[in-house]
């Protein structure tokens, strides 16, 4: 997730749509005094190499608790903060109402079909034990970081969804709205597990494709996207 003052924008970072790779794009153009949470230790690392801006202010200030957080933060001796996968309500409720009220937020959604294939093969580094049918049937699959991202009572916040099914184009358009420099060049981030290339439609069952429906209806229904 990132808070970009200069370029007025908030990035809310989804699961499986490339987040990574974007949200290291995006800290490049990023300072000190930007929001940038924290990733892996390995994407870190391609962020570092690559001179882009780290973690930074990802600790929420005191002023922003209430008397009942900073409470619990004293006697826990934790602090609250943004992670990367941190929703639009969490955020609304930590940084200036000005803030969240006119820049621009965005992020991407992939087909969830797709987007199930994809945890399947990351969360089995490869080498799954299960059978993809017995896998999504017992609700693996079933809590991929999405529309509860990008929405706030069930209404949608972001000003844009990107389809990561046309990032490319759809990228490049941000880009230009938000008046970057530059296009933004996409780093390889969270090494590529999956062997089989196969489409989703090949590689899931008429059960999996229902049970993908019903779990992802809101975001199906939001992007109209199709088996």
């Amino acid at each position: 997730m990132i808070i970009n003052h200069k370029y007025k924008f908030i990035f809310l970072k989804t699961s499986k749509t490339a987040g990574t790779s974007i949200e290291i794009a995006l800290s490049k153009f990023c300072s000190p005094s930007d929001v940038v949470t924290p990733i892996y230790v390995d994407d870190e690392k391609v962020r570092s190499d690559l001179g882009y801006q780290g973690p930074a202010n990802y600790l929420i200030p005191f002023e922003r608790y209430t008397r009942a957080e900073l409470a619990q933060a004293l006697v826990r001796r934790q602090r609250l903060r943004f992670k990367n996968h941190s929703p639009a309500r969490y955020i609304r409720q930590y940084i200036d109402p000005e803030i969240w009220n006119t820049y621009f937020k965005f992020t991407v959604e992939r087909n969830p079909w797709d987007k199930v294939v994809s945890k399947y093969y990351w969360d089995s580094l490869g080498k799954p034990d299960l059978p993809i049918s017995q896998w999504v049937a017992e609700g693996h699959g079933s809590r991929i970081n999405g529309y509860d991202i990008y929405s706030i009572d069930g209404e949608v916040c972001a000003d844009r969804i990107l389809r990561y099914e046309n990032l490319g184009t759809e990228l490049q358009e941000v880009t230009e709205a938000l008046g970057l420099p530059e296009a933004l060049q996409l780093p390889r981030a969270k090494g590529n597990y999956r062997a089989d290339r196969r489409h989703y439609r090949e590689i899931l069952g008429e059960a999996e494709r229902r049970k993908v429906a019903v779990v992802y209806a809101r975001e199906i229904a939001l992007m109209e996207f199709q088996f």
